[in-house]
């Protein structure tokens, strides 16, 4: 009787499962999906997580139309899948600069106006580094050759939907590290730079005397 009982517990369990699923809606589904990597990668980890559960996941941020044209007339034929502002800094001075972050089927582009300053190919991308804190720092980790110009660091106002978009699409969230303290990037030529993440009465991001790249 006791086998029985548990069987149709499960066989019960299992429909209601199978219920909720038919029922849900594809915007539903994907939704869902996404979460599901966000918590694989953050849960645990990044400061604002538990936060982040009840904000859905937007398609994107800016239309396609919102490309200049002449950036368009080059990456539309690559399917273009999400557009955000961004906040870049440069891997010397460090200096802040205004820049959108268009990932398409199969790379990601830095994009300044009508220029395309910094193409990756997800199938060449090393990893995508984030503090354990609440910033919105992103580093996108590339090779080291020619046609790199050094390590991308970004700062997102969501980076929870920009690291899953960007893991998802490259299909490389085992790449993504959720690092204390400090991390290290290419700067180009071989070079490295540390980049230090402290707490502070108010969030900036400067250099400091040492010369590192400090996010408070």
């Amino acid at each position: 009787i006791m086998q029985t009982s548990e069987m149709l517990r499960k066989l019960c369990m299992r429909n209601l499962v199978r219920k909720y699923c038919r029922g849900l809606t594809a915007e539903r589904k994907v939704q869902l999906q996404q979460k599901v990597v966000t918590s694989a990668v953050f849960s645990g980890k990044k400061e604002g997580y538990l936060e982040s559960l009840s904000q859905p996941f937007l398609d994107t941020r800016l239309k396609e139309n919102d490309l200049n044209p002449k950036v368009l007339q080059i990456i539309r034929g690559e399917n273009i899948k999400y557009v955000t502002p961004v906040v870049k800094y440069d891997r010397n001075g460090f200096k802040a600069r205004e820049r959108l972050l268009v990932l398409t089927q199969s790379s990601a582009y830095v994009v300044e106006m009508a220029k395309i300053k910094q193409k990756i190919e997800y199938s060449t991308l090393k990893g995508i580094s984030t503090s354990n804190l609440s910033d919105g720092i992103v580093v996108i980790h590339v090779p080291e050759d020619n046609k790199q110009k050094g390590d991308v660091i970004l700062q997102c106002e969501h980076v929870f939907e920009v690291v899953t978009k960007l893991c998802i699409l490259a299909n490389k969230q085992n790449l993504v590290k959720v690092v204390k303290g400090s991390l290290r990037f290419r700067v180009g030529s071989g070079k490295e730079g540390t980049m230090v993440f402290t707490l502070g009465p108010e969030p900036q991001v400067f250099k400091d005397k040492t010369g590192q790249l400090t996010v408070v």
